[in-house]
């Protein structure tokens, strides 16, 4: 394959601007078709069977020994000889590459090359590279689709002779014996065919022989029109990728594995025979659609049991400029093996995506193989853009960089960040999460796993976000808040997952100030949601002391639920307050009675329904109460509760709404709740040196008995 360089060096722009499509690209066919007119180009050049060729099957024997045995075959006598000597054995060189055409059958088993050039396996030994030059004179030259083109054909009589060698035994054993003599031993090698048609020519490479070339292409073309059922899925009609009308075929190979023959069961009374007519790609388009393979596959990364394709185009029409960058982009991600082809592409054009005014984009899809050969494919778009989890990761880094996480951030002088943070926990320790945002391990962190953990399944939600993510196409706010849930409820241990579940509020804050998160369709139309902004702080909820920000109990609890969109709603807030009170008296409970059960272990986050909300309240409230009069007793300064402004704004919350008639989500009530206890349990203060707790001072002379 050409190096970028060597690619505008052999296709300058105006030589370029006619191998590209004349149509805009507006279909994943167009996709693909460009990409195998690319590699074409990149492999075995322009010309009339170029996209037939394989040059790239063979690259590893280029400058290996006896790599190349050549059968040599004389028509200029009476009848068609072995020339003397029968056989030349050399060294495979790019030299030869234009001269053999090889084309190379990828599903062949023990089949043979589509061209007469073909390739063997792995090391064979002699016996075997004899019987493969044999093949050469008897079963190439009598496949069905090579007998009718040497029928039909002014030089088909070379077919037919070389047919005709391949009848007499005493020459086969005469070919395969020299070859068993000259080899060296085990050897992967092509092995070919010279012809010397008169005794006024030179003997010629297959490529310099026209019937060979024409007999190759229907062999090739033969296996587009007969697959599974399908004997002969051929016919008249408009081709889907240059919208003119011709000869085309209906079963044709897909690097992405539409337009399965396997998948017949899923259309009934379909004649597989008459498959062009519901999918008709033109011949020589069916080709250069299969040759995409390469860049398709190096596009594609493996998450979730899936395969993500993520392709890169230019809107409209390919033009010179742009496309010596895909292409540029396209081999870099080819030969790269270390990389996602995500991040490949943010390094390639990320900086400079503006300079493409908009162009760029990216068809994004995921297809699960399952048993059979049989494929889903999900989420499919062709709006996908850079900006899209780029952007998530920008938000990302800043939320978790933010005053939430980090308790460093001068606004958390005095108490601890509402959210803890731990580096074994990525999406909670301030770093950009772009790479595993593309890749996958962004949701892989956060959503539950699957049943199956080695087989795809079609209801795993990672796949159906992961896909949207990258597709910029919203998410509703229930879907998230669901998974997360379940991930929670799947926890093994006996603690609270606390740094789990900060890592998937950190992910829902980032995703909605994405602007990939939208409220659930109910009886109004949905609509995005405005994620949270902590860069900021509201001025009635921050003070000075010595030049910094500082936030006591009560300001860093207001500033969190001031500044967090979701605890607008008046019953997500109650259930986070509930949780955070919580939290609150479960870690006093454990730090001043030494308590091994405390109320965070009564009150997992399973246990926590709308039927409960007032008893859990109750019975939270009331320990509250008493763990305050007790702290009284031992002199504690003390005029109230505890923890006043968490049980202020609950009994304010349900005086605004009722619990029995919360219409919030189970889902979204479970949530709320654990972080709430999330936040309660790292609310701590960070001043070593004061002489009294949370837990012992209070100067307010408000009652909330």
């Amino acid at each position: 394959m050409l190096e970028p360089d060597a690619f505008y060096e052999e296709y300058p722009p105006e030589k370029l601007e006619d191998e590209l499509p004349e149509r805009p690209i507006s279909s994943l066919r167009d996709i693909q078709h460009l990409y195998g007119r690319l590699y074409t180009l990149a492999t075995a050049g322009g010309g009339e069977y170029a996209a037939y060729l394989t040059p790239d099957q063979a690259n590893d024997l280029v400058g290996a020994e006896e790599s190349l045995i050549v059968v040599r075959v004389d028509l200029s006598g009476e009848q068609p000889e072995l020339a003397d000597p029968p056989i030349r054995i050399a060294q495979y060189t790019d030299d030869h590459v234009d001269k053999i055409c090889h084309c190379y059958y990828f599903n062949r088993g023990s089949g043979i090359d589509h061209s007469i050039t073909h390739r063997s396996g792995k090391n064979k030994e002699p016996e075997r590279l004899g019987k493969y030059a044999a093949d050469r004179l008897t079963r190439w030259p009598t496949e069905d689709a090579v007998t009718k083109v040497a029928q039909q054909h002014d030089e088909g009589c070379i077919i037919d002779s070389l047919a005709q060698i391949g009848e007499r035994d005493d020459v086969l054993d005469t070919l395969r014996n020299r070859i068993e003599d000259d080899l060296g031993g085990k050897r992967t090698s092509l092995i070919t065919v010279k012809i010397k048609e008169d005794e006024e020519s030179d003997y010629k490479w297959p490529g310099e022989v026209p019937v060979l070339n024409d007999a190759m292409r229907a062999q090739k073309l033969h296996k587009l029109v007969s697959k599974g059922e399908a004997t002969n899925s051929v016919g008249q009609a408009t081709d889907l990728i240059t919208g003119e009308v011709c000869r085309t075929v209906g079963t044709a190979q897909d690097p992405l594995n539409y337009f399965l023959g396997k998948q017949m069961e899923k259309f009934p009374g379909l004649d597989p025979d008459e498959a062009w007519r519901s999918h008709p790609i033109s011949e020589d388009g069916a080709v250069t659609l299969m040759n995409a393979e390469e860049f398709v596959d190096a596009c594609s990364y493996r998450t979730f049991n899936a395969d993500v394709y993520y392709l890169p185009y230019f809107l409209g029409r390919p033009k010179p400029k742009e496309t010596y960058k895909l292409y540029s982009a396209l081999h870099g991600v080819a030969q790269a093996d270390d990389m996602d082809p995500v991040q490949q592409f943010y390094d390639r054009f990320g900086e400079h995506e503006d300079e493409f005014e908009g162009r760029l984009r990216f068809y994004v899809a995921a297809v699960m193989k399952h048993q059979m050969s049989r494929f889903d494919v999900y989420g499919e778009t062709l709006n996908g853009r850079l900006h899209y989890p780029t952007e998530v990761g920008k938000r990302h880094e800043q939320v978790s960089g933010s005053w939430v996480f980090d308790d460093d951030d001068a606004r958390n002088e005095e108490r601890t960040s509402p959210m803890p943070s731990h580096e074994e926990w990525p999406l909670t320790n301030g770093g950009n999460p772009r790479g595993r945002v593309a890749d996958g391990r962004y949701l892989y962190a956060t959503f539950p796993f699957t049943d199956e953990d080695t087989d795809a399944t079609v209801d795993d939600e990672r796949i159906d976000v992961h896909v949207s993510i990258l597709a910029g196409d919203p998410v509703p706010r229930g879907q998230l808040v669901s998974a997360y849930v379940e991930r929670l409820l799947d926890w093994d241990g006996d603690d609270v997952p606390e740094f789990q579940i900060a890592s998937q509020f950190a992910q829902l804050c980032a995703l909605e100030n994405a602007n990939l998160v939208t409220t659930d369709a109910g009886d109004t139309e949905s609509h995005l949601i405005d994620g949270p902004d902590y860069d900021t702080m509201q001025s009635d909820a921050a003070r000075t002391d010595g030049g910094t920000v500082a936030l006591d109990r009560t300001e860093k609890l207001e500033s969190f639920i001031d500044q967090t969109d979701g605890l607008d709603n008046p019953e997500r807030r109650g259930a986070f307050l509930i949780g955070a009170l919580v939290g609150q008296v479960g870690t006093y409970q454990q730090a001043y009675h030494d308590r091994s059960t405390t109320v965070i272990d009564q009150y997992p986050i399973k246990s926590m329904t709308k039927t409960k909300v007032k008893r859990i309240t109750q019975e939270v409230i009331d320990k509250d109460v008493v763990y305050s009069r007790e702290s009284a007793k031992k002199g504690s300064n003390i005029n109230s509760t505890m923890y006043k402004e968490v049980t202020n704004g609950i009994v304010e919350t349900m005086a605004e709404k009722d619990p029995d008639v919360w219409e919030i989500s189970t889902d979204d009530l479970r949530f709320y709740y654990a972080l709430g206890v999330t936040y309660g349990m790292n609310d701590r203060s960070t001043n070593q040196d004061a002489e009294n707790s949370d837990a012992d001072t209070d100067d307010t002379i408000d009652t909330n008995e």
